[in-house]
């Protein structure tokens, strides 16, 4: 088994939410984060898009978006791509 590169999109509950305190939750939870990146969506507000790298096994991907979507201030996250590494 190898590991997979995940592009997850997670999406503010408003756009008055502080992206760089998701962005530092984002860093303390979740592993091997390799980029975080803004992407505007319209009317104010900005999603992020995280880069993670996970083991190929059962259950990782899930419990990544998970994680990702059980922070404060987060609407949802959910995986946009996926790619073995």
């Amino acid at each position: 088994m190898g590991d997979v590169a995940l592009i997850i999109k997670v999406m503010p509950t408003s756009p008055d939410i502080d992206l760089g305190s998701i962005r530092d939750t984002i860093q303390k939870t979740v592993n091997n984060v390799q980029q975080i990146q803004e992407e505007p969506i319209g009317f104010g507000l900005v999603a992020l898009k995280v880069v993670v790298v996970v083991p190929d096994a059962q259950g990782q991907t899930d419990a990544v978006e998970a994680a990702l979507s059980n922070i404060k201030g987060v609407e949802r996250a959910e995986i946009i791509e996926s790619t073995l590494v």
